[in-house]
């Protein structure tokens, strides 16, 4: 795989963090407002967010248990970066929700 292939899944992952990150945002509000039927579906969509993207991510994982080479870029990097703290931040709003 090219470093531009693997910078294409790089920018779907990404895409799909943000926005299952920009939904979950929209969720505390929602849970702030009491509007916590809102606050619920926002959160099912995000995970669902956080679904595709993780059908990104094996996409490579895949690959490379394969043996195929991957040349990693910066892109690439961060869109596991970026995956990993919405994966924190979802658990961090479920919480949050459930406070409010």
């Amino acid at each position: 795989m090219t470093k531009e292939e693997a910078s294409m899944i790089g920018f779907e992952i990404v895409a799909y963090s943000g926005d299952a990150r920009s939904k979950l945002l929209l969720a505390v509000e929602k849970a702030k407002q009491k509007e916590f039927g809102e606050c619920d579906k926002l959160i099912a969509e995000a995970n669902e967010c956080l679904n595709d993207a993780h059908k990104s991510q094996t996409e490579l994982l895949q690959m490379e248990a394969r043996g195929e080479h991957i040349d990693i870029g910066f892109i690439t990097v961060h869109a596991q970066d970026h995956l990993m703290c919405v994966i924190s931040t979802i658990e961090l709003i479920r919480e949050l929700a459930e406070i409010h």
